[in-house]
């Protein structure tokens, strides 16, 4: 991964080359259902190739930060500091990572449009959630006809099903929505806690942008799309319902009006036409990576044991929503398939991985010194799972599933 180059002719960063370094130092404040796996797949790899360290969970908070609770010096892998980057899901808390991370670094985040976000996040979490388990039918239009008959805001899991975003950042999910004088000082807050609030529903065009924030190359920021659900897994929302997510969830519908409409002012400020001819520009790259990495044909998607690499096989939340894999072709060459498999492993193995190597790292530097006694300091022997929502590790899905 050193001399990772496809050979395709760099953007070069504005200012030009050379008069400006890139940025190493980020925070990635990872938010769900919002794309987010894309994106810290692009940090992971960006790290890997400049030798970076990446901050990454101890093993008893599994491939998280011990989230939902609040983050935590404490909740990081001693092998994985002094950190570059830090991207795993965590509650955020400025104090904490500041603590963590060097006073250069730049902070970032992700949102999505909260009507597809919530729907997305009911599908996937509808089992494990105890608000949207107890709506025995499975129906999203049955909980938000009356969510207070579901919703419990002391249950640990209950951020799944309200202002999930907002929770995340570290405010009040359970403010009442005619509190305005809240929303607003919140998104302020928010607004001076990060220095790009990336919108997944603009991916591309936020990619420009954040290209330029971190001073880094076009190359940088390709990659192919993780995490997704298959296309029957997706429910399409009337108007009506859609204005329903919207009022239940009005303090993340706030934030991301705001943080939407300031993306756009920041495109407009780089030049829209500018931004569109990178924009085409990064497509042109991804499709070479796509005929590079599949031999010349469309993706090889997956589901389950589908997938021949069970190291590329994605988590699956529950039986009745499938999450896509990739594949590839057994007549690309080894060097290519080494360069590919960073672009479409899912984030657990991912995790897993640079744990390991990180920790081998780690104690090749420190070999003259006394060795670690405790358990979250020896090197991963089991696969990183999620937990569910009482904290309990789920199992993988069974071949098959």
């Amino acid at each position: 991964m050193e001399t990772f180059d496809f050979g395709y002719s760099t953007l070069p960063s504005d200012p030009a080359p050379g008069l400006k370094p890139k940025h190493t130092n980020i925070v990635f404040l990872k938010t769900h259902k919002t794309a987010s796996s894309t994106m810290q797949n692009v940090l992971f790899r960006f790290a890997e190739r400049k030798n970076l360290t990446v901050a990454l969970p101890v093993q008893s908070c599994r491939h998280q930060f011990c989230y939902p609770s609040i983050l935590k010096s404490d909740f990081v892998h001693p092998h994985t500091l002094p950190a570059n980057i830090i991207t795993n899901d965590m509650h955020f808390s400025k104090t904490a990572l500041q603590e963590l991370m060097p006073n250069n670094t730049i902070y970032v985040t992700i949102m999505r449009e909260p009507t597809s976000m919530f729907e997305s996040s009911f599908s996937y979490s509808g089992r494990d959630c105890k608000s949207f388990r107890r709506v025995l039918t499975r129906s999203l239009e049955n909980f938000l006809n009356n969510p207070l008959n579901y919703y419990r805001p002391e249950e640990d899991d209950s951020m799944n099903a309200h202002n999930c975003l907002t929770f995340d950042f570290g405010g009040d999910k359970d403010r009442p929505p005619t509190d305005v004088a809240y929303a607003q000082a919140f998104v302020a807050e928010v607004e001076q806690a990060l220095s790009l609030v990336m919108i997944s529903d603009y991916f591309d065009e936020s990619l420009v942008l954040l290209r330029h924030v971190l001073s880094w190359d076009l190359d940088d920021i390709v990659y192919l799309k993780l995490n997704m659900r298959v296309a029957t897994a997706k429910k399409s929302l009337t108007p009506g319902l859609s204005a329903k997510i919207r009022a239940w969830n009005s303090i993340d519908a706030y934030l991301y009006d705001h943080f939407n409409a300031s993306l756009w002012r920041k495109l407009s400020a780089l030049g829209l036409a500018s931004v569109s001819r990178e924009v085409k520009l990064l497509q042109q790259h991804q499709e070479r990576l796509v005929r590079d990495c599949f031999g010349g044909n469309k993706p090889l998607f997956g589901i389950g044991a589908e997938i021949k690499n069970p190291v590329l096989r994605s988590y699956k939340p529950n039986k009745e929503v499938d999450i896509v894999g990739y594949d590839l072709p057994a007549n690309i060459s080894r060097e290519m398939r080494k360069i590919c498999l960073k672009y479409i492993t899912p984030e657990l193995s991912y995790t897993e991985m640079l744990l390991r190597s990180q920790s081998q790292r780690y104690l090749k530097n420190h070999r003259n010194q006394s060795p670690p006694k405790t358990q979250d300091l020896q090197q991963p022997k089991q696969p990183i799972l999620p937990r569910d929502s009482q904290g309990r590790p789920n199992q993988p899905p069974a071949p098959g599933a």
